[in-house]
Order: structure tokens, then sequence, then C-alpha cells
């Protein structure tokens, strides 16, 4: 290709052989979405973790990496796998993300190649007899009995029942000379991502999403390192670090984690903490505004982070009525130490029927949280989703009352929530209700 242009050399090939070039994974992947040969001790590895930011590719890598496997490709295979797991977070995101997605199988087999996926038998099959068979994490006992040459994990550190799940996985991979398990993830410090990075027999290659830029939208990546960059939490989504709690934190991760559900069970009292900014310029701290709920057993479940932008008075009271009305809370429970009674005032501008119970710092933000904390220590707090922004803020929160050197508005706003719902904010030394 030195003698001429690449278009040129391209126009020469016929169609075959352009069809060929195109569908070759090992001419445009990166080094990083290509599998290893060997761990760095040499020996032939067991699990190819990949970590990577948002969009980084990692789907891309995972599904050329099985359909190397089921068609027998070299050099990442030296004949067709006979039988293949795909296990995600749930069967829909199995579907959607790995088997149907733009990254995932079937878009990038050839048409003359492309398998067959039967969703009511839930199995993926190819002409020349490869099934691949797809699986949810959150059932880890349909794991129990199935045996694999190759599997495919995919989001494995969103995974609730992980570590149960990756290991009846670990059982089934005995077919074959070498059984291997590609892992494709966002990383989170959870228990398994760490299991696995331990493993002489794993080997982790990583992605940022600047390096898929080509492949995103044009000002996406732009926007996500003008928004994030710096942040704990563009680290981890976006140059795919795995993050530890940060030290002296009152918050770590596993708690959160451990106690994280997908529906909350009834509840007999939902409460909007509100945490109003100190001013209204455009650089003023957000306007924390948290939803939470206490079940009949005493559980709290966190619904909601609405936070906004601290500007206009009435751009957080809205936020904050319009949360109240969309959860059917009993009340909002708003600190005044700030604004006094124009914080009730400015609420009851936008509804004069919103019950609003008022909160006095009394002491430091450290010792108001600590209780708080306990509670998610002891596993009586769980998150209904995910909500990054705050947890981020939770696991960096340390003595001096800050996060990442910020105002943690957030985290404010799910303490005065938490504390109404399960500590009597009355008895508290720390805060007094008005």
């Amino acid at each position: 290709m030195c003698n001429g242009t690449l278009r040129d050399d391209l126009a020469s090939l016929g169609e075959a052989a352009l069809c060929a070039l195109l569908s070759d994974w090992q001419v445009w992947a990166r080094d990083d979405q290509l599998p290893p040969r060997t761990t760095f001790q040499g020996l032939p590895w067991r699990t190819w973790l990949i970590l990577g930011g948002r969009g980084a590719g990692k789907t891309r890598a995972g599904a050329e990496w099985v359909r190397a496997k089921a068609l027998g490709l070299t050099p990442t295979a030296s004949m067709p796998a006979s039988r293949i797991a795909l296990v995600g977070e749930t069967i829909s995101e199995v579907r959607n993300v790995m088997v149907e997605g733009p990254s995932g199988l079937l878009a990038i087999h050839a048409k003359s190649e492309r398998p067959k996926f039967e969703p009511s038998k839930g199995v993926i099959v190819w002409k020349n007899g490869t099934v691949a068979h797809i699986y949810s994490a959150e059932n880890a006992q349909a794991l129990r009995g199935p045996q694999f040459e190759v599997a495919w994990c995919d989001e494995i550190a969103k995974w609730r029942n992980g570590e149960l799940a990756f290991d009846m996985l670990q059982f089934g991979l005995r077919l074959g000379l070498n059984p291997q398990l590609v892992a494709t993830t966002t990383p989170r410090p959870v228990a398994l991502l760490k299991q696995i990075m331990a493993d002489p027999l794993s080997v982790v290659t990583k992605a940022t999403t600047g390096m898929n830029a080509c492949n995103l939208a044009p000002t996406f990546v732009a926007d996500m390192l003008s928004r994030y960059k710096g942040t704990a939490l563009g680290r981890q989504e976006l140059l795919g670090e795995v993050l530890e709690d940060e030290s002296g934190s009152l918050w770590r991760r596993d708690w959160i984690d451990e106690a994280r559900v997908d529906n909350a069970p009834a509840l007999k009292t939902i409460v909007v903490g509100v945490d109003p900014p100190v001013s209204a310029t455009e650089n003023s701290d957000a306007c924390g505004i948290v939803v939470a709920g206490c079940a009949e057993d005493g559980r709290v479940f966190v619904l909601a982070d609405r936070t906004v932008q601290g500007r206009e008075p009435n751009v957080w009271a809205r936020a904050a009525v319009r949360a109240y009305h969309e959860f059917e809370a009993d009340r909002i429970v708003a600190e005044i130490n700030q604004g006094g009674d124009l914080v009730v005032t400015v609420l009851h501008q936008i509804d004069a029927n919103v019950i609003v119970r008022k909160v006095r710092a009394m002491r430091a933000k450290w010792v108001r949280a600590e209780p708080v904390a306990a509670l998610y220590a002891e596993g009586r707090v769980g998150h209904v989703g995910q909500f990054d922004a705050l947890e981020d803020q939770m696991c960096a929160f340390g003595y001096s009352g800050r996060s990442h050197g910020k105002s943690p508005d957030r985290l404010d706003a799910l303490v005065w929530a938490v504390t109404d719902l399960l500590l009597q904010p009355t008895r508290s030394p720390s805060i007094r209700t008005l």
C-alpha cells in the first residue's frame, strides 16, 4: 500500500476480498480489543477482563471474541467451539446489548455467516452447529448443570448476585482443551471484580471512552470530559478506573451495592429531602433533592435524586414540589439554616398545600451524617437503582464535611430524608425540628 493511496488499493479489490477485509476484526481492532495470548506469567489465560469507559468499545470486543470462537477463526481459535454461555445482568440486557445491540453478535456478523437467534429457546445457533445459550446473573441456579467451552459475561460489576453467578459459571466452564471466559464491564469496586483481577490466570485490559471517539457522536466525548473531567465519576465511567473508597470516608461502596434493589416494597412514609443552596448564582452550590421512603419493616429506600443546580429559588423549589407530587410524598424536609422561613415561603409559592417540615442543623455535617452511614453499614438503607453522582459524593465524604472539595449537596439532602424517616430528628442533638 506504500505505492498508492488507500482508496486506490481498496478499489482494486474484488467484492469478496472487500467483504473479507471489512469483516476481519484483526485488521480494525485496537490492540486492547484483541485477546492476549498468555498471562503475564506466560500461562494460558482463563479469564480476560476488559475494563472500559462508557462507549469504549468493550461490547464490540466481547462480541468479536465470541464470533471468532464460534466460527473457529484464527488466531483466536483453531476450531469452532461447540457450546457458549452468554451471561448478562438480566435476560433483557443479554438480548438488547449482547445479541441484538449495535455492537452485539447479530450486528457484527456478515450476512453469510450470521447465526440465528431463537428468543423463545434462549439460544443462538450458527450454521456450523455452534450454540450459544443466554443466561441472567439474577438466576445463578440456571448455570448449575450446563457445560461450556466459552463464556462471555457483560457488565459484571452491575450483577446483583455476581459472585454466586460467576462461581456457578466457573463450574460449568469445563469443555474443550482450554475453556475461557471474557468479562466486559465499566468498572466499579465490587468484590467480584477484585477477585477476578487478583486471579493469576486472569488478564486485564483497559480502554477509555476517548480511545473510541471516532465511533461516537462528535460532541459526546468533549461534553463528557467538560462535565466530569477530574471527578471520581469521570475516572470510573470515562477512564475505566477501578475506584476504591477514599480514605476516611463514612460510606463504603459495597454497603450501597449489597443493599441495592430494582424495586422498593410498599412504603408507609415518603419524604423529599431538600438542601437549598446558599446563593442563587450560576456558580452556586446545587440544591440537593433526594426522595426516600420507609417500609413497614423499618428499612429505608432511596427512590430518586432530583438535585438541580441552584440558581433562582423558584427553580429548585419547582423541582422539589414536582418530586413531592410525583412520588406522592408525605412531606418535604427542608434545611433552613441559610434561608430561614424564606425556604418555606418559596415552596408554598409553588404549591400552598405542600407540607414542609423545617429542620435546622445544630452541628457539623460529619456528625449529622454518621448515624445515617451507620444505617447503611447495617443494611437498613437500600438504593432503588443506581445514583452515580449521589453515590460518588457519599464515598468521597470526609471529615472536612466536603466531597471532592465541594459541598455534598446531594448527600446533605439524603441525610435530611433518612434522618426524618428513621432517626427521629427531634431527639437528635445535631438536628432541630421546627
